[in-house]
């Protein structure tokens, strides 16, 4: 696809807009899009940020920057199709627009920035709204719902340590925003909160639950293969400080003692992925765990011990032409070619997709919780 524009080619890009529901934008505006750039990682908020050519004469300047064509709120769809099928690389909403204005001609350009639809449930407070007798993950299936004429469709997998209080003994309530009260009962389960867009444009899936570490893998990263290779570098990195052992101890309101709380195993929400796993050199306490009920307290403590479970870390690039496919986030993918220490299954923490005229490259962290495959071979 070399000097093709990133809208033509055997990888094609296709731009929609609109205030809510969106459109393919119009030929002029997709002949001056100069690069679009889009970041997905897991358990975070995505974002992504377009560059189009300002032309002094051109139908944005003239027209759709004054009428509002690029004003906060407007939605925006993303998709991109790599031999035939389409991936929805981002629905989300502009919230920022930069211009830059040049003596030299062709030089100004227009940026916008924008997030996913999360952005939409973070702008009101709604501090107080109760859900009595709810669990967490009822509550987030309620707060979710608000969101359905946004094409929101919600996953939500029910806590692993159940949380349901009486209507009589504790009424629970939202603190915050929708996002941040959602990203509130995700932390204290050790789970994650995110929107997938697709798998057609307007669509996203809403997903409340663990880490998803299972699977079929994606297509494997090769490094130092000759002819195999389709990532020109990967750099790994061992932590040996970051895994932590939290304890918890809880008070027992019959008797007004206290308990060691056991630390619940990590396998039942994250299977390993490496044979000789991190140790956990570092101990620590939950705060104020005495002042909560066993349950939370025991989820608590799982969280933060998952939290730091990836002591290993790799980054590296990939050329999409040359390795074939899109690398996605949040799944497996295996690597090859790394040594026996690296080699083997990892989980894609994140994703920047990078599409300019010319290029489409992917930056990308893997992480895993320790040393060597456990897996005997790796799914070219």
């Amino acid at each position: 696809m070399a000097d093709a524009p990133v809208t033509t080619g055997p990888i094609r890009l296709t731009l929609m807009m609109g205030r809510r529901i969106p459109v393919p934008v119009p030929q002029p505006v997709t002949d001056a899009l100069l690069s679009a750039q889009v970041t997905v990682a897991s358990g975070q908020r995505s974002g992504f940020q377009l560059a189009f050519d300002l032309s002094k004469g051109g139908l944005i300047n003239t027209a759709l920057l004054p009428a509002g064509f690029f004003d906060p709120e407007t939605r925006v769809v993303l998709v991109v199709t790599v031999q035939g099928t389409p991936t929805v690389l981002m629905d989300g909403v502009l919230i920022r627009q930069e211009v830059g204005i040049s003596n030299q001609p062709g030089q100004s350009t227009l940026t916008v920035t924008g997030e996913d639809l999360t952005v939409l449930m973070d702008l009101e407070d709604r501090t107080g709204d109760s859900f009595p007798a709810l669990s967490p993950a009822g509550r987030v299936a309620v707060i979710l719902t608000r969101y359905a004429s946004y094409g929101v469709t919600p996953l939500v997998v029910p806590e692993l340590i159940p949380q349901m209080s009486l209507p009589t003994h504790r009424n629970e309530a939202q603190n915050g925003t929708d996002l941040g009260y959602i990203s509130e009962l995700a932390k204290a389960n050790g789970y994650v909160f995110y929107l997938d867009p697709g798998p057609v444009p307007g669509m996203s899936r809403a997903y409340w639950g663990p880490e998803v570490r299972l699977g079929v893998p994606q297509h494997a990263l090769n490094v130092n293969m000759d002819a195999l290779s389709n990532v020109d570098q990967l750099t790994f990195a061992f932590d040996g400080t970051a895994r932590e052992e939290p304890s918890a101890r809880v008070q027992i309101p019959t008797t007004k003692l206290s308990t060691l709380l056991p630390l619940p195993e990590l396998s039942i929400l994250r299977p390993p992925l490496a044979l000789k796993p991190a140790p956990a050199l570092k101990k620590t306490k939950v705060k104020d765990a005495a002042k909560k009920e066993t349950a939370p307290a025991l989820a608590e403590t799982l969280a933060k011990a998952m939290e730091s479970a990836d002591a290993v870390s790799g980054s590296g690039q990939l050329d999409v032409v040359r390795y074939g496919h899109v690398l996605r986030p949040r799944e497996l993918v295996g690597v090859r070619g790394a040594g026996i220490t690296y080699d083997g299954l990892y989980f894609v923490k994140s994703v920047t997709h990078n599409l300019q005229r010319g290029a489409y490259t992917q930056n990308f962290t893997l992480a895993r919780e320790g040393l060597i495959s456990r897996t005997p071979v790796v799914r070219p």
